[in-house]
């Protein structure tokens, strides 16, 4: 049986920060849009931030789905499943906001993130979730899966580029600037980072 939690603290935290992996699932407000569903992963990528905001770090990739929807509207829901354990799966539904390079608050909630070198990752934005709704539910048919190591593809794939060249990369790609359905993405140029 599901239980609402009316803070991220305790056994709670505890259990969303020990997952080597959560999602996140954004739409936009246009019923006929793209759902976004994403994968998160990198080791200290994530963090509680307070009882009821929490964060992560936006890297690099080949689409800018989740940065466009909450730029739009703001909604978001993070789940993470038990894959070893006793079965859980949490559910964080809320709203988010991505704080850009350029933002005032961007260093001190880097510095949030104290587990992770985000520099060869193409850090573009930070996050932050804060917690409208927080459910637990059972996870009975999620299945039993070993977390063997983290991946180094990405580090090694974005470690070779800097400012210019992570503009450049942006820039080409379809649906960094603009999401699948059109609506802002990332703003580029990419923004100077203010740490």
């Amino acid at each position: 049986m599901g239980k609402t939690y009316e803070r991220i603290d305790g056994r709670l935290r505890t259990f969303i920060e020990s997952q080597p992996v959560f999602f996140t699932a954004t739409p936009p407000l246009s019923g006929d849009g793209t759902v976004n569903l994403s994968p998160k992963g990198l080791k200290g990528s994530f963090a509680v931030l307070d009882e009821h905001t929490v964060g992560y770090l936006d890297f690099a990739g080949s689409n800018a789905e989740t940065i466009a929807h909450l730029r739009e509207n703001g909604r978001i829901t993070l789940m993470w499943c038990a894959f070893q354990g006793p079965p859980n799966i949490v559910r964080v539904h809320g709203r988010g906001e991505p704080v850009f390079r350029d933002d005032p608050r961007f260093g001190e909630l880097l510095a949030r993130f104290p587990g992770i070198d985000p520099t060869p990752h193409g850090l573009r934005a930070v996050i932050l979730v804060h917690a409208e709704l927080v459910r637990d539910t059972c996870g009975y048919a999620v299945p039993f899966m070993s977390y063997d190591a983290e991946r180094d593809l990405h580090a090694k794939r974005f470690a070779r580029e800097d400012d210019a060249s992570l503009d450049a990369y942006f820039t080409k790609k379809d649906h960094i600037a603009t999401s699948l359905d059109g609506l802002p993405g990332l703003p580029l140029p990419l923004p100077p980072s203010t740490v």
